[in-house]
């Protein structure tokens, strides 16, 4: 963004209210350093207690930012200010008699991510939860950003108006607001464009093999599907930013705007392609459902702990229902491409142990610890609210639309939870989600909820599916079970994951492993689908590994064949009822998945 598009505001001063302002620079990009002012004014107490967000909202993990920071000084115009440090994150300075302060501060950024700060020689990208110390008791206080680019043709781009015709100084409400809006200075590309009457820009930092027009209408569509199902956009302008680097994929959702990371070359591939698109729906359908509809906890934010929630599953799952669907809707892909990411989708959930022993509003509640940290036991420990929210989330819809003839739809579910908690952005419990679902689906959920959300029961995929015309169908597997999953890495065949009570780990074989041979013979990663082919259930076989260094060679008697891979398919000689049930959910005729 550079200042003549982006909007202005004029702000009064008034003289008996502190007064915020943060100057960021970052004069030698090379060093991964931003240097960060914080001008106090009007602050006439005692102490200045500062703190360091631990975590940023959307991404559920304490993530200790203050790790970043160094060189922390504090003065009163040239004299110096005693300071002392509370905790990890806590800072307190003593200034008796002084109400105009001015802290400095360094944060190292070299860490490429959605969530974080990086900081190089071609641009500077930060998160305010990250970059900024919180004067507390100061917290709903307007502020005034001043970005200092190292090289004058550097542009900046934020969700934040500036302030009047004060170079690169941006205004934000409250310190949540500067926390939900990321900066990204340097040279990227910018592009401009409109939908609903409404201002859109798509900033895009690093090299890649993507279009710039066919990327932008298919955005666009997206943004026009979303729009639709809430009854239009919520903001006064939008901005993407995009961050193309090697094989890194993620996104962080905002307000105003999303950060997305995605593989440089992942957009001449279709599939990949297809892929970027359902991450732009996904952080841009956040907007509503997150950012205006949350949970009770995340209702304020809390930047020093955890918040925990049972809620996750419907932030997070019922959103990656809809980035699957909204390209659909959009005309981007067809009914049997969506079909295939059904398939995809419900494989690795079906291939995931955890799924038996971690339930959806336990996994919600244990992401702080768990999700954003997997070990080598986390397949059989745990499950994705991301994932498994995703089929609960199938399962409602299909309920609701089953019921209402598609007359009614989880669509009216979003928009009920817009219209009660998401416009006046009043938190919701899950007492009241589950109310809201049943008074659009029109029956009693309490043995759904304590069955798929609660409880860990399988879910009952083709029982829903059916009155589609669909059906989950289990692929054949040749080989016999073995259970575990093998990569290549530096040259080493490394076992990452033994499945719990498999031949594998009944022998003894661990994760971490290096798989050597079976029956004496050397095998890789690459080979060893088929070299189990060889073998017949419970035939015993000699499995050599290096165990920390040492030698091993275990027997391990193979079991019978376990799934690896589902379809959703069409029913054969599907009735009418079925096929127009499959055209008011997906809006093409049976034939055209036939």
């Amino acid at each position: 963004m550079t200042e003549a598009t982006a909007p202005r505001i004029d702000i009064g001063v008034q003289e008996t209210v502190p007064t915020i302002h943060y100057q960021v620079a970052m004069p030698q990009p090379e060093t991964h350093l931003f240097d960060v002012r914080l001008q106090i004014v009007n602050h006439t107490s005692s102490i200045l207690d500062l703190k360091m967000p631990v975590w940023t909202p959307g991404s559920y993990l304490v993530r200790e930012y203050a790790k970043n920071l160094q060189d922390f000084s504090a003065c009163a115009g040239e004299q110096p200010l005693p300071w002392r440090k509370i905790s990890k994150n806590h800072w307190q300075i003593t200034k008796e008699g002084v109400s105009e302060v001015t802290i400095s501060y360094r944060i190292f950024a070299n860490e490429l991510s959605v969530r974080t700060n990086h900081l190089d020689t071609t641009h500077g990208y930060f998160n305010g939860a990250a970059l900024f110390l919180q004067p507390l008791g100061c917290e709903n206080l307007p502020i005034r950003v001043t970005v200092v680019p190292p090289h004058p043709h550097w542009l900046v781009t934020t969700a934040l108006p500036t302030i009047g015709e004060q170079s690169h100084t941006f205004y934000a409400a409250d310190f949540d607001t500067l926390v939900d809006s990321p900066f990204e200075i340097g040279e990227h590309q910018l592009h401009h464009f409109q939908v609903l009457g409404k201002p859109h820009e798509l900033a895009i930092w690093g090299q890649g093999n993507f279009q710039v027009q066919p990327l932008i209408r298919d955005i666009e569509k997206i943004i026009a599907v979303e729009a639709e199902i809430f009854g239009g956009l919520p903001y006064d302008r939008y901005i993407f930013l995009v961050h193309l680097f090697a094989q890194a994929y993620g996104g962080l959702e905002h307000k105003n705007c999303c950060s997305l990371i995605y593989q440089r070359f992942g957009f001449r591939s279709q599939d990949k392609y297809e892929r970027f698109l359902q991450l732009v729906a996904h952080e841009f359908f956040h907007l509503w459902n997150v950012k205006r509809i949350r949970p009770k906890p995340l209702e304020l934010f809390n930047y020093d702990q955890e918040s925990y929630t049972t809620s996750l599953w419907f932030c997070e799952g019922t959103t990656s229902y809809y980035d699957l669907l909204i390209p659909l809707r959009a005309g981007i892909y067809d009914a049997k491409s969506y079909l295939n990411y059904w398939s995809k989708e419900i494989t690795r959930f079906l291939t995931t142990p955890g799924r038996k022993v971690q339930s959806l509003s336990e996994s919600s509640f244990d992401a702080w610890i768990k999700l954003y940290r997997p070990d080598a036991n986390s397949n059989n420990s745990q499950i994705s609210y991301y994932l498994k929210g995703e089929m609960v989330s199938l399962l409602l819809d299909l309920l609701i639309r089953a019921r209402h003839h598609n007359q009614r739809s989880l669509d009216d579910v979003m928009r009920q939870m817009w219209y009660e908690f998401g416009q006046a952005e009043i938190g919701y419990t899950p007492e009241q989600l589950q109310a809201v679902i049943e008074s659009v689906a029109g029956v009693d959920l309490t043995d759904f909820c304590e069955r798929y959300i609660d409880g860990t029961d399988e879910l009952p995929f083709n029982e829903y599916l059916k009155p589609f015309g669909l059906q989950v169908v289990t692929e054949k597997e040749e080989e016999p079970y073995f259970g575990v999953k093998v990569n290549t890495e530096h040259g080493r065949e490394t076992i990452k994951f033994v499945e719990a009570g498999s031949p594998a780990q009944i022998a003894g074989i661990d994760a971490g492993d290096e798989l050597l041979a079976i029956g004496g013979i050397k095998v890789t990663a690459h080979q060893l689908s088929d070299r189990l082919k060889d073998y017949q259930p419970n035939d015993t076989i000699e499995v050599t590994v290096f165990h920390q260094d040492e030698l091993r060679t275990y027997t391990v008697t193979l079991a019978q064949p376990r799934p690896t891979k589902y379809q959703v398919l069409p029913i054969k000689n599907a009735e009418p009822i079925q096929q127009e049930n499959f055209a008011g959910w997906l809006g093409v005729p049976f034939s055209t998945v036939c």
